[in-house]
């Protein structure tokens, strides 16, 4: 018999010349137990066993980069200086007005076709020009007020006389005008004479000394300049898009290649941020664009710290406020995992750059170099760059292209020079854009309405009003000989605020459709019954060559659930300190369908049961 071989184990363990010799290096729990809670606490044990558990956890496992120490960065900024409604010319967009103020400024109505409107105005006006006079008046002079009411009146209406309705049938607006009627002169009278007649306030008055006319005709045009500066009105053509019922506008600021061109293509109205403009590349809105301010810096980058954010050592006790852990995803919801993981895996691998850049402008960053902590020098490029349409590209709160998405990605940052905080006056009109599926129309329901003294008033209040006053001038001649139980009507009346709009094709050749402003017959006199709101009148109140054929308000604008405007005056103040006032329009959401309750072809009972 042959002697076994002898193996030296430790030299058979170095150099692994046995096969069957293993060699294992693992650490593992062996829980007796199906509850593993005590196995993932972080009780305190020796050191040894807490170096066990770091290693375990990856927190030795080194990786090839360093923190940042120092970074300098390089930044450009530019004030949009133009600004272009949709159907208007470029106008210079001023420093001292919030952008809000600008884009959602509406001109002030004070007739509607043939009815004079907005008569607190009218007097506001007509009260401001008799306290500028009132030092100018003496004893050898004639009363001046006494002319200015003769030439400037407001005529008080006859309740007799049907066109004469909108204010008389009601009875505060009635009371209004018999209360300042030959008392009071209509200062908006005025106002056009100097603004829009070249004329002058001295018109027309007599027994005036020399020494008075060229001091009256000093303060007409205070008069003109007061009530511009008191509510801001456009100069053109407004942002507002009666067909979209939107704002749409552009803005262009100053860049290193050239002119910018921001457009809001869908901007509702309310607070103006900078997800509503998009980069448009389609041409210059023209002028000279100011160069772009540079800012230099060196500053210390900070690690990103927020709430419940998970800490990078084992031994730390982390805020129970935001627990993570207990968010418990589907394994669908892509959004809530991809935002875990960031939060959770990726946590302290971001750093923020302190950067102080004025309000109204658009930045963008020219370049950007980090030094880490061993003394290497990275030259950091955007994240965003490339196409607008690369899957790959990655960016927050960057503008999107109009024009495809082939176009080069916008990196720029966009601070609008909007307002703080806005105050928002009470609601003077509010249309409401609803679907009837019973009757197959869309219909604008006057909600609220401006009354003649420019008060709101809902506007059933006035439809009803309106139609007691009209009865009373015209009452319905009474039937004679026998009735029959039913008869037939061949269609039924809705309420004076329920304006329709009926669907047609947008043209001969295209299948899309639009809504046509329509109207129905008046119960009393069967006349065109036209809308109170100054939302739903675009056109109407134009001169006859002037005048479009019809107002169409696109289809896709009243959804299912409807769409709801809003009128009223708005108040800020700018980065001066100005007071700044104007009348805007705002969308929301609607309120879902409705009924009119409109109806044809049926019988309606004579007598009562």
């Amino acid at each position: 018999m042959t002697e076994p071989a002898r193996i030296e184990f430790p030299l058979a363990l170095d150099q692994r010349l046995e096969p069957t010799v293993g060699l294992w290096n693992r650490l593992e729990g062996r829980p007796r137990t199906a509850d593993f809670g005590r196995a993932l606490r972080a009780e305190v044990r020796d050191p040894l066993w807490m170096l066990t558990r770091q290693w375990q956890l990856g927190e030795f496992r080194g990786s090839d980069a360093g923190s940042p120490v120092t970074a300098t960065y390089s930044v450009t900024g530019a004030p949009p200086t133009r600004f272009r409604p949709p159907a208007g010319p470029v106008e210079p967009l001023a420093a001292d007005r919030p952008l809000e103020s600008v884009a959602e400024r509406r001109p002030l109505q004070f007739r509607f076709g043939a009815d004079p409107v907005s008569f607190d105005l009218r007097l506001a006006l007509g009260h401001r020009w008799l306290k500028l006079i009132r030092d100018l008046e003496t004893a050898s002079v004639e009363d001046f007020r006494g002319q200015y009411v003769a030439r400037y009146p407001i005529a008080l209406p006859d309740p007799e006389e049907p066109l004469d309705t909108p204010r008389v049938a009601h009875p505060e607006v009635w009371a209004t005008l018999q209360a300042v009627a030959g008392r009071h002169m209509d200062g908006y009278l005025l106002y056009r004479h100097v603004k829009y007649g070249n004329g002058l306030a001295s018109d027309g008055i007599v027994n005036v000394l020399h020494i008075h006319y060229e001091d009256l005709n000093r303060r007409g045009r205070e008069l003109v300049a007061w009530f511009d500066a008191l509510i801001d009105q456009p100069a053109g053509t407004p942002a507002w898009d009666p067909g979209r019922l939107e704002h749409r506008f552009s803005v262009a600021a100053g860049t290193d290649d050239g002119e910018q061109v921001l457009t809001a293509p869908e901007y509702p109205g309310g607070e103006l941020e900078w997800h509503a403009f998009s980069v448009d590349r389609g041409g210059p809105l023209g002028g000279t664009a100011p160069a772009p301010e540079a800012l230099h810096r060196t500053v210390f980058p900070a690690p990103v710290r927020f709430s419940g954010m998970p800490l990078p050592r084992w031994w730390a006790v982390e805020d129970g406020k935001t627990n993570f852990a207990a968010v418990r995803p589907d394994s669908t919801d892509l959004a809530r995992l991809v935002f875990l993981e960031f939060a959770l895996v990726y946590s302290n691998d971001w750093y923020q750059l302190p950067c102080d850049l004025p309000a109204g402008t658009l930045a963008q960053v020219r370049g950007l170099s980090v030094t880490d902590v061993f003394g290497e020098q990275l030259w950091i490029t955007p994240a965003g760059a490339g196409t607008a349409g690369e899957w790959r590209r990655w960016s927050m709160f960057t503008l999107d292209c109009v024009g495809g998405e082939q176009t080069a990605a916008q990196t720029s940052l966009l601070l609008p020079p909007g307002a703080s905080r806005i105050a928002d006056g009470p609601v003077l009109e509010e249309v409401l854009l609803v679907r009837d599926e019973q009757a197959n129309l869309v219909w604008g329901l006057e909600q609220t309405a401006r009354t003649a003294t420019g008060e709101p008033r809902r506007g059933s209040e006035l439809s009803a009003e309106s139609l007691a006053h009209r009865l009373r001038l015209d009452p319905p001649p009474g039937r004679t000989g026998p009735l029959a139980p039913v008869a037939y009507e061949a269609m039924n009346s809705v309420p004076e605020h329920w304006i329709p709009f009926v669907a047609v094709h947008a043209d001969e050749g295209n299948r899309s459709v639009r809504l046509q402003r329509a109207a129905m017959p008046h119960p009393v006199g069967g006349h065109a019954v036209q809308p109170r709101t100054e939302l739903l009148r675009p056109g109407l109140d134009l001169a006859p060559p002037a005048r479009p054929l019809a107002y169409y308000v696109n289809e896709e604008e009243v959804p299912q659930s409807g769409s709801r405007l809003t009128v009223a005056f708005n108040r800020t103040r700018g980065r001066d300190g100005q007071v700044v006032v104007w009348l805007a329009a705002r969308r929301g959401a609607g309120r879902g369908e409705a009924s009119s309750g409109l109806a044809f072809d049926h019988l309606v009972e004579t007598s009562p049961r």
